[in-house]
């Protein structure tokens, strides 16, 4: 089940609040794991039990670890056996065909006989409640947090459905606190809505509509300079309206729950820097990477050599973790690269002024990044690099228009204007010459001019995916 569905919105939605909202508060972790357990299960039932399986162990193993003693010997060797544990459940169902056809190519080369193993299905969400397991059994043993002693707290924070396909990244010291104790209002509900609805939009009515611009640039043997260029730039637009507008519509499903989720995206394509970048992109998952691998690799406390060996590390296993590919592996070295070169030129991750070269130099190489996280493999993803560069003076070839409508175009104009639009704003706000939060003004005008349109939109919206009936998200596969 996702989001974008007529299922979802039409019934589990409905009948999940119904319940949730009719339930005592003391009983609505148990409304939340049911319905969540429902929410996955509609998947792959089999599925469910490695779900439930990797949130008990993790339970006992943070018992464990308290049990043990904050520091002891024996609290490192718990979380040594969680994480270890999580990081094989992981590797074994994401990596192992992976590992499997890579040392079967080797095999070939060297004239053996190639290994065998049955095809293994990829668990739904597995790279996204496994690193939020690993993020609980860590805070506590370092003493951030303290284990929850109640099972369904903690199991309903794994399996909480707004999140658990697609993230944000949760970790349950940020909830403790609101299992414990939390607000229900109209007014947080309402927010909730508009913040479901803006994400739905964005998700169904953007990158819906400007994906073929993509998909069929990248599906093609042999595109033009001018096919490869346009459908990197569609595949930018694409990435981010798809994998926000799923953030937006899990943080406005949680605040209807009464949950205040961290944000997961800060206009990122108005960054003058990757270092920039990187804080305004995934930010749950930036910030995971930094606080549980980067800074326990040692971070910048040790030589220039070593900063820049840990955050190249720490890229290539974010690039990793996206997906068991070879493709991914590389995007995530670009990063690393990029990361390291600016640390070594001193390049601002806030800058205070906005540079149009700097801004357009990020921007590229952002979307140079982009080709090798979408191509199947890395001789289409160079294939691609040498389309985009091939000067070839052609325009948009007969087989890529044939794929494309001028809609899909004129979605693509208005994908960039919203960016434009929200970068402007993000900016103006960051030097103090708006005020977003304040009533009346910028704000307000803001509100009454977007507003009336919001509930038409949507409604046409929902139209939209009803005629097409199927609408994935990009982030399912990672």
């Amino acid at each position: 089940m996702v989001f974008s569905s007529n299922i979802f919105l039409f019934l589990f939605l409905p009948l999940f609040l119904g319940v949730y909202y009719l339930t005592p508060f003391r009983y609505r972790s148990l409304v939340i794991l049911i319905g969540s357990y429902s929410f996955y299960a509609w998947w792959r039932v089999d599925f469910l039990l490695l779900f439930v399986a990797v949130t008990v162990w993790n339970y006992v193993i943070g018992l464990g670890i308290h049990r043990a003693g904050i520091g002891t010997s024996g609290a490192r060797k718990w979380v040594a056996a969680g994480v270890v544990g999580d990081l094989a459940t992981l590797a074994y169902f994401k990596y192992a065909n992976f590992g499997v056809d890579s040392l079967n190519e080797l095999l070939l080369a060297a004239g053996s006989q190639p290994l065998e193993l049955a095809n293994i299905i990829l668990p739904i969400g597995i790279s996204f409640y496994v690193f939020q397991a690993i993020s609980y059994v860590v805070d506590v043993y370092r003493g951030d947090t303290e284990p929850t002693r109640r099972f369904i707290d903690f199991a309903a924070f794994i399996a909480l459905f707004p999140q658990l396909i697609a993230g944000p990244v949760l970790r349950y010291k940020d909830l403790a606190d609101q299992f414990t104790e939390r607000t229900h209002t109209l007014e947080k509900f309402g927010e909730g809505s508009v913040r479901f609805m803006q994400g739905f939009i964005k998700k169904v009515f953007i990158a819906d509509s400007i994906a073929p611009l993509a998909d069929n640039a990248f599906a093609l043997a042999d595109p033009t300079m001018a096919d490869a260029w346009l459908g990197i730039l569609a595949y930018t637009a694409q990435l981010y309206f798809d994998f926000s507008g799923y953030s937006d519509m899990a943080i406005g499903l949680g605040l209807m729950m009464g949950f205040r989720f961290p944000e997961n995206f800060n206009q990122p394509y108005i960054s003058q820097s990757i270092t920039e970048f990187w804080r305004r992109w995934h930010i749950s998952l930036s910030t995971w990477l930094r606080d549980y691998l980067y800074i326990p690799l040692g971070g910048n406390r040790d030589s220039t050599f070593k900063t820049y060996r840990n955050l190249l590390l720490t890229m290539l296993l974010g690039g990793l973790w996206h997906g068991a590919n070879w493709t991914f592996l590389l995007w995530g070295a670009w990063h690393g690269l990029l990361l390291s070169a600016e640390r070594r030129l001193g390049a601002s991750g806030n800058p205070a002024n906005f540079r149009w070269l700097r801004w357009a130099t990020t921007f590229l190489f952002v979307m140079l990044g982009w080709v090798t996280f979408r191509a199947s493999t890395l001789s289409d993803a160079f294939g691609f690099y040498g389309a985009m560069f091939s000067f070839d003076g052609a325009g948009l070839s007969g087989l890529y228009l044939q794929g494309i409508r001028d809609l899909n175009l004129a979605i693509l104009v208005l994908a960039y204007g919203v960016i434009a639009l929200m970068g402007l704003r993000n900016r103006l706000a960051r030097r103090g010459l708006i005020d977003l939060t304040a009533r009346g003004g910028v704000a307000t005008a803001w509100r009454s001019a977007t507003g009336p349109l919001l509930v038409p939109v949507f409604a046409l919206t929902v139209l939209k995916l009803s005629a097409e009936s199927f609408s994935p998200f990009l982030y399912f596969q990672f």
